[in-house]
């Protein structure tokens, strides 16, 4: 992914990926995934899809710690790339607050 964002000219340094989520859906489009047209509340893990989103805002501005929810032989798990992380796996379902998700429809 990170290859095809940068052919776009998107890189991980730009803020400007962290709030607007139309860069995420063109690289994502970019790799042959459909994503739903808008960003929706979130409920519970159990009614969330396959890709997740957790905002947080910075100076009124919301931004977005992008993470991929699956489920894998029916246990739920986040894929998070943050760095500080001590796994990039993560089932710590109480320490993530989403607030909104975009649905990839053909993931």
């Amino acid at each position: 992914m990170k290859a095809i964002a940068n052919a776009m000219g998107i890189t991980a340094d730009d803020e400007s990926l962290w709030s607007d989520t139309q860069y995420v859906r063109q690289v994502l489009a970019q790799a042959g995934v459909a994503t739903s047209p808008d960003e929706t509340p979130f409920t519970t893990w159990q009614a969330l899809p396959a890709l997740a989103i957790k905002p947080y805002q910075k100076e009124g501005i919301h931004f977005w710690h992008w993470v991929v929810f699956q489920r894998i032989n029916g246990q739920s798990v986040v894929l998070d790339s943050a760095s500080y992380l001590p796994a990039n796996i993560r089932t710590d379902f109480d320490d993530m607050h989403p607030a909104w998700f975009i649905e990839a429809l053909n993931p």
